[in-house]
């Protein structure tokens, strides 16, 4: 039987894939608030270049939560009440809506007192920051050209292994060459 609702316009269907595509996959909408605010707080934008937060190491998290990460996820459960009680607490209000300067000194508090939590959470945005973008960090290659990183290469020519050159970023994934299999993540 064919369809009676014509197909939507091709601006509109990727519209709609790009949404799902940044929703957060595990986290519920107030852990994901206040795991953004940790990010950007962990490794902030300045002038430098763009942080944590702009490279998406909270979607790599969450992502991973789903899949690699999995045995992980109730240390985000209980540490991200545990920031947002200290915030309430402390400071008056959740997390995310405190000024930066009150976000670090809960964040102190909580690397004192929350190690574990603390060191997990801190791994993992530095993870998001830096791996591969095919992981769900590290968008548009922000952590590799923070750092000189010219990117994934399956060759290097003669000239770029010389002390002094600095190769052109390839802007690449090492999912971006048929050598890699991309499994489900």
């Amino acid at each position: 039987m064919a369809s009676i609702i014509a197909p939507l316009p091709a601006a509109v269907r990727a519209r709609a894939q790009g949404t799902l595509a940044e929703s957060f996959v595990t986290l519920s909408s107030v852990e994901a608030e206040t795991l953004r605010a940790i990010v950007a707080r962990l490794i902030p934008a300045d002038e430098n270049g763009p942080g944590a937060l702009e490279a998406r190491a909270d979607r790599y998290i969450d992502r991973a939560l789903a899949g690699a990460l999995k045995s992980s996820r109730a240390v985000y459960t209980a540490g991200l009440v545990a920031v947002n009680a200290e915030a309430q607490s402390s400071k008056g209000a959740p997390f995310s809506r405190l000024a930066p300067a009150d976000q670090d000194a809960v964040l102190m508090g909580i690397e004192r007192t929350s190690t574990a939590f603390f060191n997990v959470v801190r791994a993992h945005t530095i993870q998001g920051m830096f791996s591969d973008p095919y992981y769900g960090g590290n968008v548009n290659f922000a952590g590799w050209e923070l750092i000189g990183y010219p990117g994934a290469r399956i060759a290097v020519a003669a000239n770029l292994q010389q002390m002094g050159n600095k190769p052109e970023p390839s802007r690449k994934s090492a999912y971006d060459y048929g050598m890699f299999s991309k499994a489900e993540i």
